[in-house]
């Protein structure tokens, strides 16, 4: 088998089924003539943003689950098309909430183009999408779309909510990460069994494993946000302590009663030195700990749900998808 995703630091690639690069190939040709436009700017926001690619995740488990319940390519194409593009609409309008300089190395659209233009090419996107859940003609899969849409919104506004009202819980924290990356991982792979009237145990069970990978996943980023060597992420640590950004981490920390480290989030990091801190509280009451502690938690979680498949290559992509969250804790 072939790798088709890149590899995050320092972990090996999952192995992927070969005829997958294929349909990813594919994917790219279709997205981009989905997303086409008249209108030059929304033009160049769609080739900047959706065409530009990226890891392709969602498609990715799109396809494999498809390949597990025994659906038509064309489905799991459908189901891949509509979730990317999904995701890519919020991202348009969370990088303008979140006042973003760039997005995959790349300046920001509203700060290249606007306000006005990045968030009416983020509609755009919405649109198409609509039109991809009218051309399945399932109302199942519109309305799990829909619900996958309507948390994405909530996981961002409660991500606010949590910093305004200083409401910093680990409960409201998995909402959060639902909202802002398992839910829309679920819908990826519950989408090619819906549209295909997969058995109700293997829906369910799909959808058991997307939000449990997602919930590592983002949990994975939001530990090495602040506790990741910044030259392996390319970036600077501590980016979510400077939005004033409650993780699980530091959140051990605050329901452990050290204040100090509530301190910091309330003043968003803004001291010298805050972020340094902050890593040395981590270190001081082993809050990671708990962390990869979660994280192994939620992978196994994961993979267990995928029980009901049998064994072959796109459970074991599956599998290795989610384990590979484990080699990220290294």
């Amino acid at each position: 088998m072939t790798s088709v995703l890149p590899a995050d630091a320092g972990v090996p690639s999952p192995a992927m089924p070969p005829a997958l690069a294929d349909r990813l190939a594919t994917f790219e040709r279709r997205i981009a003539d989905v997303v086409r436009s008249d209108v030059a700017f929304i033009e160049a926001i769609g080739e900047d943003l959706v065409t530009a690619g990226g890891k392709r995740l969602r498609p990715t488990l799109a396809f494999l689950a498809a390949d597990l319940v025994g659906a038509d390519e064309d489905i799991g194409m459908e189901v891949a098309l509509a979730v990317e593009l999904l995701h890519s609409a919020s991202l348009l309008h969370d990088d303008l909430i979140d006042d973003a300089d760039t997005r995959r190395g790349a300046e920001a659209a509203f700060r290249r183009y606007g306000n006005v233009v990045s968030v009416m090419s983020g509609d755009f996107l919405l649109a198409r999408v609509l039109m991809l859940l009218a051309r399945s003609g399932d109302p199942r899969f519109t309305h799990r779309m829909s619900e996958a849409a309507a948390r994405i919104c909530e996981g961002e506004v409660l991500q606010f909510q949590m910093a305004t009202l200083e409401t910093w819980e680990q409960r409201f924290y998995r909402d959060v990460i639902e909202g802002k990356t398992a839910e829309l991982l679920a819908t990826a792979l519950e989408g090619p069994a819906l549209l295909a009237d997969a058995p109700t145990d293997q829906r369910e069970a799909l959808a058991t494993f997307g939000m449990a990978y997602g919930r590592a996943f983002q949990m994975q980023d939001d530990r090495l946000d602040l506790l990741g060597d910044p030259d392996t992420l390319g970036k600077p640590v501590g980016g979510d302590l400077r939005e004033g950004k409650v993780t699980h981490t530091v959140l051990v920390l605050i329901e452990r009663g050290v204040e100090e480290a509530a301190d910091i989030v309330r003043r968003h990091a803004r001291r010298d030195g805050d972020v340094e801190r902050m890593r040395a509280l981590v270190a001081e009451h082993d809050a990671d700990a708990a962390t990869r502690e979660a994280i192994r938690a939620e992978v196994r979680t994961a993979t267990e749900a995928l029980a009901p498949f049998p064994d072959g290559d796109a459970k074991g992509a599956l599998t290795q998808l989610a384990e590979r969250e484990l080699g990220r804790l290294d």
